[in-house]
């Protein structure tokens, strides 16, 4: 049952071939005998699943049920679920058991997805290879000694793995699409405000985007459907129609105009991850598109304005956990001071504590206009890059990274290193587009990912473009050996 995609798990279920509980105990199975090398999930929520099958059971008995109805799936752990633990992959929030579902949970619920677990990640989202969580590293599962990016490293591991048909991710800058793109995934940034945030642990607050990660762009047109809508409990959400994105998938791509940078192409590139690239490109001409070159000359000021205006904002959104209300609280604190800084010292990570700090630097008295507001109008110089291409292309086309996965440990003592992951990715979170990133030919034996970028609220262009490449290869298909 793992090797089937949603649409196909639906029509199993309709048919009546298997229930959901027969379809959700084989995924916990799988998880309990294959994830202890992936450690992909911080929890697993075996008995709520259950409950939540056995009600979707008696909904397909009914009739009426949706195309997720009964089907399994996983979150990561940046959203807020009702009794079950919401960690945010740190020690901060170890002991949070969460009160409401985050809109995203709530929406899938109700379209009758049934709930695994929580899957691991890089501590509040802070990370490009999932190694900073407090549960510790994710594998690879195409490369056990490999990371699977991040921050959504332990969604994109499980799915590989095939341990859950799909799961929910969020991306900041490139936290979707980058680990998607080094396990092999498809993985989907939807616009800025598609998707609500509310009940979504903030890291960088004009930033984060939360998204569905599957196998393949068919089956996330099926859990963006159900995840994007306009929420009036989130004041960034996007009053904004959605369309059928299934309908749309079939769409001919004659004609399609595709735009590929330069910039994504130069330097830093990997020879062999740029000629898989050109290889799904040249697949996109035989399919009827036309590619022209184009410049996004700001591109190189995206990682350095990123790494200002996303710290700047986490240095706020994280001043919230202070051990007085909930989170960590260290023991026997003197007064209120000694609190607040054995809490904070103690509950929050490296990696957490450099951006923090990093953040009230360039907030402060005197840098605020040196480094803050200069890195807001590099912002909008990158927008304004995007802007002008997409006069001229529908979709912009390159790598989702520079490079193949690479060995846990590797980068962690170099946190430039470590930013320049995804500095492909970065830009459209600053410009707040859709990307996806799809799975091409792989580099000895690690997958590589394609990413498209597309205009504001243009998910179903994209998921077309991506679903039409997916019809004619078989790269998104592919699981890591053991894992069939």
């Amino acid at each position: 049952m793992h090797t089937k995609n949603i649409s196909e798990l639906a029509a199993g279920l309709r048919a009546g071939e298997y229930s959901s509980v027969e379809l959700t105990r084989h995924f916990l199975e799988r998880i309990r005998r294959l994830d202890g090398g992936l450690n992909s999930f911080i929890s697993v929520c075996e008995d709520a699943a259950l409950a939540m099958a056995r009600a979707a059971d008696e909904r397909l008995q009914r009739g009426g049920a949706g195309p997720l109805t009964g089907i399994p799936i996983a979150h990561k752990d940046i959203f807020c679920t009702q009794g079950l633990k919401t960690s945010c992959g740190s020690r901060m929030l170890d002991n949070f058991i969460a009160p409401y579902d985050a809109t995203v949970v709530e929406r899938l619920k109700r379209a009758g997805a049934v709930t695994l677990g929580k899957t691991n990640m890089d501590e509040f989202a802070m990370g490009s290879s999932n190694e900073t969580s407090f549960y510790g590293p994710v594998r690879n599962p195409w490369d056990g000694d490999a990371v699977p990016g991040g921050s959504s490293g332990g969604s994109a591991a499980a799915v590989a793995a095939r341990l859950t048909p799909a799961a929910t991710g969020t991306d900041t800058g490139g936290s979707i699409r980058q680990p998607a793109a080094l396990c092999g995934v498809t993985g989907l940034k939807p616009t800025y405000g598609r998707v609500s945030r509310y009940g979504m642990i903030a890291f960088a607050s004009s930033l984060d985007q939360g998204g569905p990660m599957t196998a393949s762009a068919a089956d996330a047109a099926l859990v963006l459907q159900a995840m994007a809508g306009f929420d009036e409990r989130d004041s960034t959400s996007a009053e904004q129609p959605v369309p059928d994105y299934g309908a749309e998938l079939e769409h001919d791509l004659a004609g399609l105009r595709i735009g590929l940078p330069r910039e994504y192409f130069g330097e830093g590139l990997d020879a062999a991850v740029a000629e898989s690239v050109e290889e799904a490109v040249g697949e996109y001409r035989r399919l009827g598109a036309e590619v022209v070159d184009i410049s996004l000359p700001n591109t190189h000021l995206a990682v350095p304005a990123y790494y200002v205006v996303a710290p700047a904002e986490c240095s706020s959104n994280l001043a919230r956990f202070d051990g007085v209300r909930y989170g960590h609280r260290c023991e026997d604190p003197k007064n209120l001071e000694d609190l607040y800084k054995r809490s904070r010292a103690g509950g929050f990570g490296d990696e957490v504590k450099r951006r923090i700090l990093i953040g009230t630097y360039a907030l402060s008295a005197g840098y605020y206009d040196a480094y803050y507001l200069k890195a807001q109008r590099i912002r909008h110089l990158i927008s304004d890059d995007f802007k002008h291409a997409f006069d001229r292309v529908d979709v912009i086309m390159g790598p989702t990274t520079p490079g193949t996965a690479f060995r846990i440990g590797e980068r962690t003592d170099d946190p430039v290193s470590m930013y320049l992951s995804d500095i492909y990715t970065i830009a459209a979170n600053l410009a707040g587009l859709p990307g996806i990133s799809i799975p091409v030919a792989p580099v000895d034996g690690k997958p590589v990912g394609l990413q498209i970028i597309g205009n504001y609220f243009a998910e179903a262009r994209l998921l077309n473009v991506a679903h039409k490449y997916q019809q004619v290869t078989d790269w998104h298909t592919k699981a890591p050996e053991g894992y069939l």
